[in-house]
């Protein structure tokens, strides 16, 4: 073949070679809109804010990325080791916790261990970095500060999530934090998952990772592994009522070119984003980095803080399976947990009353 033929030819095949990252490689539905359908583990060791020991600093090293992982290793392989069958009983207030995070999840009696923890195998990578916070808005990667409103929200919980000291501390208070079991968090009464894994906006937390996603031409249903929460995006809809209000919110979704916007309203006082109020305003973005890979990335307006704050992280594809999360099922800790607190109180009254007998003199 003449060689000006040959430039010819290959100048053509250039042509008609789709250039990467142009869209064109990415699964497509039957009306050309990016199919986002599939199982996706958003495990990561990447926490939702910058660590102080890296102020300043949005990216690891590649030293850095294994570092962490390497200590994550460490922690799960000395929490899976077999126990001690002829071990004593647990020191007064608990035992070692090896993984330092979970202590306050686990009580202080050892509640989790790796056998219930799934937080990944590493740091994150996006657009080449490994990231060293999922918020990347404000740029210290720190969530902004609260306004007034929003540390009076914070105490308010503080309060009624206090350390439990095996005493009724709050018996002499008009109210307490287990009077009612609709005072005890939507979490721990198996309502929705913690941590906002259900969102929005949806952050991967200890276990329990999977969201699995179904496409069709009007609606998108993303389903949390945890507390097999459902959420259902209508695809150029219109909001509810403002007096219909749900604990996810009200989703609504369009398409701007490949990316799919979904703006969340309607939220109930309660969220599952922690300070979240009723005024809570979500914009999520969905989008296709790869055959294997979305980017997730959202924005957070609520007056319970002084500003928004944008995060983004990458959902991988996974074989995975989403198995039924049967949260209460044989679950009996929350009524033990209130009769506990009755038990708590009696004991405590009585003690007052024994206290005051003395000092009277009776």
């Amino acid at each position: 073949m003449p060689r000006h033929a040959w430039l010819s030819l290959t100048a053509l095949c250039l042509a008609a070679t789709p250039a990467l990252g142009d869209g064109s490689d990415i699964p497509r539905t039957a009306s050309g809109r990016p199919d986002l359908s599939g199982v996706y583990n958003v495990a990561t060791l990447t926490p939702l804010q910058r660590p102080k020991q890296f102020e300043g600093q949005a990216s690891l090293t590649d030293a850095e990325a294994e570092a962490i992982a390497e200590r994550w290793r460490n922690y799960i392989a000395k929490d899976s080791a077999p126990s001690d069958p002829n071990r004593s009983a647990p020191p007064a207030g608990g035992t070692e916790f090896y993984i330092p995070e979970f202590e306050g999840a686990a009580g202080g009696v050892g509640g989790y261990n790796a056998f219930f923890v799934d937080v990944g195998n590493s740091s994150f990578k996006l657009d080449g970095a490994w990231r060293t916070s999922i918020i990347v808005d404000p740029p210290n990667g720190r969530l902004p500060p609260l306004s007034e409103h929003g540390m009076a929200r914070l105490a308010s919980s503080r309060e009624r999530m206090q350390e439990n000291t095996g005493t009724a501390w709050w018996v002499n208070q008009e109210t307490g934090p287990y009077d009612d079991p609709e005072m005890r968090p939507l979490g721990e009464r198996c309502l929705l998952g913690f941590g906002s894994t259900s969102g929005p906006p949806m952050l991967p937390v200890m276990y329990n990772n999977l969201k699995r996603i179904v496409q069709t031409e009007d609606t998108v249903m993303i389903l949390a592994e945890m507390n097999h929460d459902a959420r259902i995006i209508r695809i150029d809809g219109e909001h509810e009522p403002d007096s219909v209000r749900k604990w996810m919110g009200d989703s609504i979704g369009h398409w701007e070119g490949d990316e799919l916007v979904v703006k969340t309203t309607n939220f109930r006082e309660t969220t599952g984003l922690m300070l979240g109020s009723a005024d809570l305003r979500v914009e999520e973005r969905f989008s296709r980095i790869d055959q294997a890979t979305l980017r997730y990335r959202f924005t957070v307006e609520d007056p319970n803080w002084t500003a928004s704050w944008t995060g983004e992280y990458p959902w991988p594809a996974t074989d995975e399976r989403v198995f039924e999360y049967a949260c209460h099922e044989g679950n009996y800790a929350l009524g033990g947990i209130l009769r506990g607190a009755r038990v708590l109180e009696r004991d405590a009254l009585a003690q007052q009353d024994e206290s005051s007998g003395k000092s009277s003199g009776r």
